[in-house]
């Protein structure tokens, strides 16, 4: 297992950790429930480091990445981050992922756990002129400060005005002194900024923030609660609701497939796919009762097994109602229809809900 930078303060603060994406990672500090509360009513602090990191540089980064993306990267603003999903020919999902595009390079954040597919997909496909890689894998740093307090947190640590930087946007400044790629992203359903460091600059950092504003009710939060919180908001995790058999169509992210694109990877399974409307599909689901769903459940509709969950946990932004994702026929998605759930060899009752089970308040 690699390590990220802020290891020692993970285990320093007596974090559990568990091997996550080929890194030792923090699932949990004190509770997954006391790390979600912090998140959605103040602000919660994650390391990220294990995220894969690569800089794209070159005059054809734009059109060649416009050739294996769904969504647009050619009309990204300087400044601007944008979600974006890579395609096997058959339309499945390579990776999702987020493109920044800086001032004279982009930066390109894929899932830990796909990082050296993502980094072999991009060789492979690479053109052989105008476009140059470099990994920064495990070699940078990803802190996210993510709640609604966490503007005010970070604004005394940066250089920068975070009030006048949009979401989905990021800037080059400074972090307590030290350079840093500042971007208002992530991935809990609140506001929230990600800091792209040094592996040196990341410790001091992380420590001068949650020293300085811990009193404020700033978490240390691990994997758990962010796993949580994503599901709670509707965002997929790659291996759950997106595969390399599951395509962002069936995942509900066809605002992210732009057809109208040239060709790209997938393309054309993708819009036979849109155009026959026939396929099994990502559903938000509620339990009736107590009995959390998982991963791989059974799902039954009038009467025969139409798909099976793909995430479940407890959602404490909904009453701590039981949530999940299944993903099932088209019949069976609809809002308001009731399935059942097999859970060891039981069905229990379940509503289908529009996704996301949770939207902050602007």
């Amino acid at each position: 297992m690699k390590r990220t930078a802020l290891y020692d303060d993970h285990a320093r603060l007596g974090a559990k950790l568990v091997p996550f994406g080929g890194f030792e990672m923090p699932v949990q500090y004190s509770s997954i429930l006391r790390e979600h509360d912090a998140v959605r009513h103040r602000a919660g602090l994650f390391d990220l480091s294990h995220m894969g990191q690569f800089w794209l540089t070159g005059d054809m980064v734009a059109p060649w990445a416009d050739t294996l993306t769904t969504n647009a990267v050619g009309t990204m603003k300087p400044m601007q981050a944008r979600y974006n999903l890579f395609c096997n020919p058959e339309g499945g999902t390579h990776d999702d992922t987020i493109f920044y595009r800086l001032e004279n390079r982009w930066l390109l954040v894929v899932n830990a756990s796909n990082a050296d597919k993502m980094w072999e997909h991009l060789n492979a496909n690479r053109p052989q002129s105008g476009v140059e890689l470099e990994n920064q894998h495990g070699k940078s740093s990803l802190v996210a400060i993510q709640g609604p307090r966490s503007v005010a947190m970070l604004q005394p640590h940066v250089d920068v005005d975070l009030g006048a930087l949009k979401y989905y946007f990021c800037v080059e400044g400074r972090v307590d002194g030290v350079p840093a790629t500042i971007a208002r992203t992530g991935y809990t359903g609140e506001d929230g900024f990600e800091l792209f460091l040094s592996n040196d600059a990341a410790p001091a950092i992380w420590n001068a923030l949650l020293e300085k504003h811990r009193s404020e009710g700033l978490e240390p939060c691990g994997l758990g609660a962010r796993d949580v919180l994503r599901l709670e908001a509707g965002m997929p995790l790659y291996g759950h609701e997106l595969t390399e058999a599951i395509t962002p169509v069936q995942a509900g992210l066809k605002w992210a497939v732009k057809t109208a694109k040239p060709d790209f990877l997938g393309k054309e399974a993708l819009e036979r796919q849109i155009e026959g409307d026939d396929f099994a599909r990502i559903a938000g689901v509620v339990m009736d009762g107590r009995i959390p769903a998982r991963d791989g459940y059974p799902v039954w509709h009038d009467g025969r097994v139409v798909g099976s969950i793909r995430s479940g946990s407890i959602a404490p932004s909904l009453d701590n109602k039981n949530i999940a994702t299944a993903l099932v026929e088209k019949a069976a998605a609809t809002e308001g229809a009731r399935l059942e759930i097999e859970i060891r060899g039981t069905k229990h009752e379940a509503t289908v809900v529009s996704l996301p089970f949770y939207k902050r308040a602007k």
